[in-house]
């Protein structure tokens, strides 16, 4: 890997984990899951998640609704009733100060690897947002997958508009 693309690996890998983190936190979560890391990749400068969503024809910006419907009707399913106006609203604010380790769910975690592990096998030079996308795209539980679902978009189409996405961006 050539210097200039270590560089940008390690600034994606930060605000990527970061964003993640502050995701979480924002909705009183201590650590972040898949969908945190999802919602981190789709405002990374690559640009590659977003238009990995738009290539299904989904709105990436709805993603933050499908979600807090989920995290609703996770609550219903336990027979509470979510607050009226449940809203995932985004993190406000600079990022948390970064731990000594990264810490996250088993999901979040498991997203995290297959994102970079995919970055690997295309042998990319750097790691991007359509990875992270492609991971999540690829469970089959959690909220990050109920909500693509609730979106309309199929996980299948959505992993394969991602790899595409990857590669033509990793040129």
């Amino acid at each position: 890997m050539k210097l200039p693309n270590a560089v940008r690996n390690i600034q994606t890998l930060s605000a990527l984990l970061k964003g993640a983190e502050a995701e979480a936190l924002a909705t009183g979560e201590e650590l972040p899951g898949a969908e945190h890391l999802l919602l981190a990749a789709l405002v990374l400068e690559d640009g590659t998640a977003r238009r990995s969503f738009a290539a299904v024809g989904a709105d990436p910006d709805g993603l933050r609704d499908a979600i807090a419907a989920q995290h609703a009707d996770a609550l219903r399913a336990l027979g509470i009733d979510p607050p009226p106006d449940t809203v995932l609203a985004p993190p406000a604010g600079d990022p948390p100060a970064p731990r000594r380790a990264y810490r996250a769910t088993p999901s979040g975690q498991a997203a995290f690897h297959r994102a970079v592990e995919l970055q690997k096998r295309e042998r990319g030079p750097r790691l991007l947002g359509a990875h992270v996308v492609a991971a999540v795209a690829e469970m089959e539980h959690g909220t990050a997958p109920r909500a693509v679902r609730a979106m309309g978009v199929a996980p299948r189409e959505l992993a394969e508009a991602a790899r595409r996405e990857a590669r033509s961006a990793n040129g």
